[in-house]
């Protein structure tokens, strides 16, 4: 399932809201509508999770590796396609919630998902080398297409006995791991056009069985285009 997650960005937070709950909201005199002006999208992705507190139980333990933001707190937003809800000092509340008056950084990088056992989907990630490392879970190895896009995997994936996520080649070499695949210019990554994002959603869209026996026995060294 898509969830969206907001935080608090305390540069436009002018009175101070972050990490209030209704209850002091009230007592400090404070609207109970949140203004969705002061929020930063910092996640939006498939996972699947779907209940507002299994959401935030996966986030404030083994996170997300396309989680932009602070452990989930108290003031932040969670949407689903079942509703908003703001996170409170006891649970959470149903609020209303305008995502389109919300921000996030300009240097975001549109890019196409991929991890074992889940079909592709569409998601952004900032444009820095931390983060595409965080995105596949370490050292970044790139395989380039012929169509100046490329699949950033992990470059040790197979040798630290990450799940089999995709076969490339004509089924000759596997991806371990996550990995994304983003555009290229002359010599940096770019954000993906929506044709290419469309291209690489089909291709991916299916995941595939593979047993950690063909992971162990793919790791030799290819060189190839898909």
């Amino acid at each position: 399932m898509r969830v969206k997650i907001y935080q608090i960005n305390g540069d436009r937070d002018k009175k101070r809201e972050k990490f209030f709950g209704m209850d002091t909201r009230k007592r400090l005199h404070l609207p109970q509508t949140i203004d969705p002006a002061i929020y930063d999208e910092v996640f939006n992705a498939e996972i699947e999770e779907s209940s507002p507190e299994e959401i935030f139980h996966r986030f404030n333990t083994e996170g997300h590796p396309l989680f932009r933001g602070h452990s989930l707190s108290v003031s932040d937003v969670v949407v689903t396609e079942h509703g908003n809800y703001f996170c409170d000092t006891v649970g959470f509340k149903q609020i209303d919630f305008d995502e389109t008056q919300t921000q996030k950084p300009d240097d975001l990088m549109q890019i196409v998902y991929v991890e074992p056992g889940r079909p592709a989907y569409e998601a952004e990630i900032p444009h820095t080398l931390e983060a595409e490392q965080k995105a596949v879970d370490g050292l970044i190895e790139c395989i380039y297409n012929d169509d100046n896009t490329v699949i950033i995997c992990n470059d040790e994936g197979k040798l630290r006995g990450m799940e089999g996520n995709r076969r490339l080649n004509n089924g000759q070499t596997i991806i371990a791991g996550p990995f994304f695949v983003c555009g290229l210019t002359v010599d940096n990554f770019r954000g993906l056009t929506e044709a290419e994002t469309k291209t690489y959603l089909e291709r991916f869209a299916q995941p595939e069985e593979i047993s950690q026996e063909e992971v162990e026995s793919d790791m030799g060294f290819s060189f190839y285009t898909f």
